[in-house]
């Protein structure tokens, strides 16, 4: 069962061969038979504007979007913050509790 099993000595392969076949008589066609001479792109046209234009009233939702998503952000963190924080005060004094049990059990 954990003897190593080694193929017979005439099917095993030789250091020096390979078991996959060299791939022989393949020939690639090239992609495009014509000849291309080179030719220098035109300059680009700068742009006539900017790309986005703003309106005041869409100025106004984005500033009330941008406000909205920083007051719900900030309420998120804060109330991680406060759930870590109420956790560390609990475990202090669980420790507090525990370390006066343990050093004082005849005083119960």
């Amino acid at each position: 069962m954990f003897t190593p099993k080694i193929p017979p000595p005439d099917t095993a392969p030789t250091p020096g061969t390979s078991l996959v076949p060299p791939l022989t008589g393949l020939v690639h066609t090239p992609a495009c038979t014509c000849h291309h001479t080179p030719t220098t792109p035109a300059p680009a046209a700068p742009p006539a504007g900017p790309a986005v234009r703003f309106t005041p009233g869409s100025l106004l939702v984005a500033a009330a979007g941008g406000t909205a998503l920083v007051l719900v952000v900030g309420t998120v963190l804060v109330s991680m913050l406060l759930a870590v924080a109420i956790t560390a005060a609990s475990v202090a004094v669980c420790a507090v509790v525990l370390r006066s049990l343990l050093n004082r059990p005849n005083n119960r």
